[in-house]
């Protein structure tokens, strides 16, 4: 185990560069286990998820090469099927909460699928119900194997059919799609995720030669094709890494510009920056975020205070919630933010508060932050990293607090940012990363 000590109160300026996209990577990437042919993907994150389901590829017989930084080559023309049914594979999928992703693919072409609860962060219940009803509409069967909590999924042939999604699951539909891709028939999805990552799956799958309509919308039509070939497919920068570095900026930030940040497809996140009084200049694809001495949170038009809340595309990501309270401390003003989607996701603000924050934690899903102001900055304290969001929050927050932070289980941290400390310690914080004796 390992962890960050960092020395707080430093202003930051320069350049940084938002990584490929964590969640596409892990869809895209699942994707190439629909043909035999070889696949190229450009701006791969270097970060532990996506590598680690790299490595589970590699073990099931996927021919990987690195091409060069961020650009991989993958090709399943070769996979060890009797391998996925085994204690071993369901073992390490059960310790990669994007496992989940490869058992559209897996059952899409070779009609079986073993399943085990997957890991991940501990922000609360994350169902998979979306993603089993998906596959029985197309025609699956799955059984849960007592003992070991475990799902076979099997299908000799799946059909197309018409399905309306319980929730617009990002992950259920994006299984859903790489399933349906090659059934027979027409799969129409009502309620579909339709966020930019998906968007992304599916242009990559339409390129490979999938049909695939109404691409960006809530409702998807998918008719099956016999099989798909190779392509080329380059990821989005990541949409959440960019918030991050808005949030970094306004705390600590003498200036920071954000490059390649892909505005087009930040949806509704520089609106709610802009409501807590943050400015986000927008020069072409770049962000520049000055420095923030005073910032005003907006109220609603009749004067009522300020909420935020997180919902499906294109409302607000749930993953820049976290960031977002973190800036709400030092502004003017009060604001509530409700967290709709995940009952645990909050629980990291006893460690704000801890460093003199202001929060009331309402319940699991709301907390109301009342800014200082900069009138009082954060405290320096000892801490612990219980999920990809809330530890880049709290490192934010120690980057802002005078003294030597320390963040623990900073594995967290890494499965989303790739070499966080160097990219930040490049901009002027001082971050160390020490290992736990």
């Amino acid at each position: 185990m390992e962890s960050f000590l960092i020395e707080g109160g430093h202003r930051l300026s320069g350049t940084i560069t938002p990584q490929g996209a964590k969640n596409e990577a892990l869809e895209v990437i699942s994707a190439i286990l629909l043909t035999k042919e070889e696949v190229i993907i450009d701006n791969v994150p270097d970060i532990l998820d996506v590598n680690n389901l790299i490595k589970l590829l590699q073990e099931i017989g996927v021919k990987t090469k690195k091409l060069s930084s961020g650009r991989f080559s993958f090709q399943a023309d070769d996979i060890k099927l009797d391998y996925l049914e085994s204690i071993e594979f369901v073992q390490k999928c059960a310790s990669l909460r994007g496992s989940v992703l490869m058992y559209g693919p897996l059952l899409g072409r070779f009609g079986l699928a073993t399943i085990a609860k997957p890991g991940g962060d501990k922000i609360g219940r994350r169902r998979l119900d979306t993603h089993f009803i998906g596959f029985k509409n197309l025609g699956a069967h799955f059984v849960h194997l007592e003992g070991r909590d475990v799902y076979e999924i099997k299908a000799e042939r799946l059909h197309g059919t018409y399905m309306l999604l319980d929730e617009a699951s990002i992950t259920g539909t994006a299984n859903i799609i790489m399933a349906a891709v090659l059934a027979e028939g027409t799969t129409t999805i009502y309620n579909a995720a339709c966020e930019p990552y998906i968007q992304q799956l599916c242009k990559m799958l339409n390129s490979m030669g999938a049909k695939i309509s109404g691409i960006a919308s809530n409702l998807l039509t998918i008719e099956g094709v016999k099989e798909l070939h190779g392509t080329s497919h380059k990821i989005l920068p990541d949409m959440i890494e960019v918030g991050s570095f808005i949030s970094m900026a306004v705390m600590v930030g003498e200036g920071i510009r954000i490059k390649d940040t892909s505005v087009a497809n930040l949806g509704i996140m520089l609106d709610i920056f802009r409501r807590l009084g943050v400015q986000v200049m927008v020069d072409g694809d770049d962000l520049f975020i000055p420095r923030h001495d005073h910032y005003v949170i907006d109220s609603f038009i009749d004067g009522s205070i300020m909420t935020i809340s997180d919902a499906p595309w294109p409302g607000l990501s749930p993953d820049l919630i976290s960031v977002l309270l973190v800036v709400a401390t030092q502004a003017q003003g009060s604001v509530l933010f409700h967290q709709k989607m995940f009952e645990s996701r909050l629980f990291f603000i006893d460690k704000l508060i801890d460093m003199g924050a202001q929060i009331i934690l309402c319940d699991p899903h709301r907390a109301v932050v009342i800014g200082h102001d900069h009138q009082r900055t954060l405290r320096a304290g000892r801490m612990s990293s219980p999920d990809i969001r809330a530890g880049i929050a709290l490192l934010i927050a120690a980057l802002s607090a005078p003294g030597i932070s320390r963040i623990d289980n900073i594995a967290q941290i890494d499965r989303g940012y790739e070499d966080i400390e160097e990219r930040l310690n490049a901009l002027g914080a001082k971050i160390t990363r020490v290992a736990n004796k």
